[in-house]
């Protein structure tokens, strides 16, 4: 029952997650105007278990660009609209993450929505948009070749998202997925940092949300403890155990997997310092143990909400804008000199959502009959209180 998992907090209370404190909900929905859903597609007979997590930076995403960098960490996955943010460090589109053969499908749904509330009226569909849809493989669990995810789930989606926390685990794109030796999937977590906006104190919030879908169970670290190790140690003790690690690591030898993490953040940083912000993340995964191997798609995508780039105004009938006549736009952004603190956010809410996705995930039964474990929750809360006795003597505690 998803009741008997938790969030890492509040499996070890103890733990040290970095300095920043996480916001309310300790998940992407803590950054204003972002909002989310997940939608989760199971059957009866255990076959299909994928789903579509929907992340939008802004209620008017299609006409209010948000500044936007990504990091490419290994490069064996896709997320489409890419090279536009790249080209442009700016992001007008949904973001939507599920498997990795359901890019299509989700491509079209974003297309489908963005019609009907934006693309009616005399001249039909005149604007310009390049979707941005992420993928991880679930193969193992979930039976690809049903092509279960449909545009009509996105676009229902698309009209569901809100403020609300995120649900975490087996839900939404995260659903199939596999990580670290155990189930995986969807995580997310938050961290405040305090800030100056014309002269005054303020603060900024970073999250991040990810689809874990990666790595080893031997190479699994929480909090700096290598509780994989010991686990993987447990494993080998038990004849069962031993072959469902051997099962898990057989599937990760032919597809290893992959991460899509998103960074949303409220402090107004221009796009190179974006891409800055989202090679963080590679901090927090490889503390967690993720290594970027050979066929793991590794993509990392931040936003910020902190200012507002007006698009869609050269197209047909709505020619706001000469796109021959330069034209000024007032922008504020984070002097790089007092930047630290939101880098260390993004790499400690990495982290935790990782952590998160791993805790909240429930041991599944899936396609073929395959079985993935969850993380044994009681075993972890005593190899981490173990050590963190130690930890505490070390610091006079």
């Amino acid at each position: 029952m998803q009741s008997s998992r938790c969030r890492f907090r509040d499996l070890v209370p103890t733990a040290h997650l970095g300095t920043w404190k996480p916001g309310p909900k300790n998940g992407i929905t803590d950054v204003p105007g972002v909002k989310a859903h997940t939608t989760t597609i199971r059957t009866a007979n255990g076959n299909i278990n994928t789903g579509v997590t929907t992340i939008t930076p802004r209620d008017d995403w299609f006409h209010q660009a948000c500044p936007a960098g990504m990091f490419r960490f290994n490069g064996s996955g896709e997320m489409t609209g890419s090279h536009w943010i790249q080209e442009t460090g700016l992001l007008h589109s949904p973001i939507l993450i599920t498997n990795s053969f359901a890019v299509g499908p989700c491509y079209t749904g974003i297309y489908k929505y963005a019609i009907h509330h934006y693309g009616q009226g005399e001249s039909g569909v005149d604007w310009f948009l390049l979707p941005v849809v992420a993928e991880t493989f679930d193969g193992h669990l979930n039976d690809l070749r049903h092509f279960a995810v449909t545009p009509d789930h996105v676009f229902e989606s698309l009209g569901k998202v809100s403020a609300d926390p995120v649900p975490e685990g087996n839900v939404g794109g995260g659903t199939g997925m596999m990580c670290q030796g155990f189930k995986g999937g969807t995580g997310t977590s938050s961290r405040v940092v305090p800030g100056v906006s014309s002269d005054k104190d303020t603060s900024y919030t970073v999250a991040a949300l990810v689809q874990a879908n990666y790595g080893r169970m031997q190479h699994l670290h929480m909090c700096g403890i290598p509780v994989g190790r010991i686990l993987a140690a447990d494993a080998e003790k038990n004849a069962t155990q031993a072959a469902k690690k051997a099962e898990y690591d057989a599937a990760k030898d032919s597809k290893d997997g992959s991460i899509i993490i998103i960074l949303a953040t409220d402090a107004p940083l221009h796009p190179t310092q974006l891409e800055r912000l989202a090679k963080r993340a590679t901090v927090g995964l490889a503390r967690v143990g993720g290594y970027g191997h050979n066929p793991s798609g590794d993509i990392f995508l931040a936003f910020s909400t902190g200012n507002s780039i007006p698009v869609q105004t050269v197209t047909g009938q709505h020619r706001a804008v000469d796109p021959f006549k330069a034209r000024e736009l007032d922008m504020k952004f984070i002097d790089d000199q007092s930047i630290n603190g939101l880098l260390e956010a993004a790499a400690d809410a990495t982290e935790e959502a990782i952590y998160n996705a791993l805790c909240m995930a429930e041991t599944m039964t899936g396609n073929m009959g395959r079985t993935v474990e969850a993380l044994p929750l009681e075993r972890v809360a005593e190899i981490m209180g173990r050590f963190g006795e130690t930890e505490s003597s070390l610091r006079g505690a």
